[in-house]
C-alpha cells in the first residue's frame, strides 16, 4: 500500500501592518521563516514544506532553505482579511489537483524560531489518533485575565470583571490562549474549513517561557533577546 504524505504549509504573505517585512525580517542573524523551515525538515515528520506567499523575496528566501513554492498565492487570498483557514484550504485543494495522496497537515505559521521539535511529534500522535479534526499549540495567559481593565483619560480606569476585584490572583480561573505555533488537521478538516475553536479540536500546552507573540518591534526585540538565551542554554535547537 502506498505511503501517504504529511504536510507542512506555511502561509507566508508579503505585507504585514505592524512590523515591516515581518514574515522574512532577519531575526538573530537570518530570515526568521528560516528557523521554521529549518525546524520542519530537522523534525523529519514531513514529506513535503509548502509555503503558500504572495512575494517573491520570500519564495525566494524558501526554496534557498528548502521548502517548495509550487504557486503563487492569488490576491484575494494575500489580502489582511483573508483567513488562515482559507489559505490553508486553498493549498491543500492545490495539492490534492497535483495528485498528491496525504492525510494531514500541519499549518505552521513563519515567524516562529520558538518552534520545538518535541511539540510537534505530540501534535502528530493526537491527530494520528483519529479522535480529532485539529490539534494545536496553546499556553496560559502570562496575566490574570480576570483582573484586566481598560483605561482612557475621559473615563479612567474601567474595571472588566467587577466580581473580581477582590480576589486573589490564584483564585481565579486559569484562561487558556491560542499559541499560534502549529495547526495539525485532517486533510478533510481542512477541506471543510472546519472551525478549530470548538469540539472536535485538542491542544498540546506549551510553557509560558516558550511562547512569544511578535506584533511589534518591542516584541521582536524582547523576542530575540529571549532567543539568545535559549541558544546559550541550548533550549531552542531541540
Amino acid at each position: 500500500m502506498l505511503k501517504k504524505k504529511v504536510i507542512a504549509i506555511i502561509p507566508a504573505k508579503g505585507n504585514s501592518k505592524r512590523i515591516s517585512g515581518k514574515n522574512y525580517k532577519k531575526f538573530d542573524g537570518k530570515p526568521i521563516i528560516a528557523y521554521t523551515i529549518e525546524k520542519l525538515k530537522k523534525s523529519g515528520i514531513f514529506d513535503r514544506i509548502i509555503v503558500s506567499t504572495d512575494s517573491k523575496k520570500i519564495a525566494s528566501i524558501s526554496k534557498d532553505y528548502g521548502a517548495e513554492v509550487p504557486f503563487k498565492r492569488p490576491k484575494l487570498l494575500s489580502g489582511h482579511h483573508a483567513s488562515g483557514a482559507l489559505v490553508i484550504s486553498h493549498t491543500v485543494r492545490f495539492l490534492i489537483n497535483e495528485g498528491c495522496q496525504f492525510d494531514y497537515a500541519c499549518c505552521v505559521y513563519p515567524p516562529n524560531p520558538f518552534l520545538q521539535i518535541s511539540d510537534l511529534k505530540k501534535g502528530f500522535n493526537k491527530i494520528k489518533s483519529k479522535k480529532f479534526n485539529y490539534v494545536f499549540s496553546a499556553t496560559n495567559y502570562r496575566f490574570p485575565f480576570f483582573r484586566s481593565f481598560t483605561f482612557s483619560r475621559k473615563k479612567g480606569i474601567k474595571i472588566l470583571f467587577k466580581k473580581n476585584i477582590n480576589k486573589r490572583s490564584q483564585d481565579l480561573k486559569q484562561i487558556i490562549c491560542d499559541a499560534a505555533q502549529f495547526y495539525w488537521g485532517r486533510k478533510e478538516a481542512w477541506l471543510q474549513e472546519k472551525n478549530i475553536f470548538r469540539k472536535g479540536s485538542d491542544i498540546i500546552m506549551i510553557p509560558k517561557w516558550r511562547y512569544h507573540d511578535i506584533d511589534t518591534l518591542d516584541d521582536w526585540k524582547y523576542a530575540e533577546l529571549s532567543h539568545r538565551y535559549m541558544l546559550k542554554k541550548n533550549y531552542a535547537k531541540k
